[in-house]
């Protein structure tokens, strides 16, 4: 078997409230297999995105260990983690987190060249038309709709051809229709370029088109299901 991309390993997260101590994730473990997709749910305050940022190293864990394609996160410096992110990362975020001052090509663009790309621009537009936003290149994201600058931020996830695929409610300020565009385009993706999706998500119909769905609740798993092929 193949190692996996990503592992939790008894991920615990301890935070103080008032005088007590509030645990916010219980000695979490699990492996994600690279290539497939994997949809964190469960009720609001059950540790899904605190989760999410320990997986990504934008939050250090109280206690336990985060590997990613096998290099041990609590061994890099802020640094190291951010340029392992860089190399193998991307995000979606339910609040777009587009910059408001840059073009949709603009912000595609940007990763590209904070990473020292030679064809950012190219690469950029290209991915554009991927998601069907060819037209719209010069628009700023004022001028977009929710679902386009969801579609501008997946192309800027998928542009620096990540490894993995990091979304945290990436249709939760959709409309249903709109959901299920930029749900099929992330999952069309996840196909063509064999990039590994790990969604949190509250959306069942997103959760259920996902491989695999780790249900947390107390800020423990409580389901493991996997969707045969």
């Amino acid at each position: 078997m193949p190692d996996p991309i990503l592992s939790a390993e008894a991920l615990t997260k301890t935070v103080v409230s008032g005088d007590a101590p509030l645990t916010i994730l219980d000695a979490v473990s699990f492996d994600i297999e690279a290539g497939g997709s994997i949809a964190i749910v469960g009720a609001s305050g059950s540790g899904k995105t605190t989760l999410l940022g320990l997986l990504a190293g934008l939050d250090r864990p109280t206690a336990g260990e985060v590997r990613l394609a096998g290099q041990a996160l609590s061994g890099l410096d802020e640094d190291a983690r951010a340029a392992l992110r860089q190399r193998l990362l991307g995000f979606v975020f339910q609040s777009f987190q587009l910059l408001p001052a840059l073009t949709a090509l603009e912000n595609v663009m940007l990763p590209l060249e904070l990473s020292g790309a030679a064809n950012a621009a190219a690469s950029a537009r290209e991915w554009l038309v991927r998601v069907g936003l060819g037209r719209r290149t010069t628009h700023y994201p004022k001028q977009l709709s929710g679902g386009e600058q969801q579609r501008v931020a997946i192309a800027r996830a998928f542009a620096g051809a990540p490894s993995l695929l990091m979304a945290d409610e990436p249709t939760g300020n959709l409309d249903g229709a709109t959901g299920a565009e930029v749900a099929e385009l992330m999952f069309r993706l996840n196909r063509e370029h064999g990039t590994t999706l790990v969604l949190v998500t509250h959306d069942a119909a997103l959760a259920e088109r996902c491989s695999r769905r780790l249900s947390l609740a107390d800020g423990r798993v409580v389901g493991d299901h996997r969707v045969e092929a």
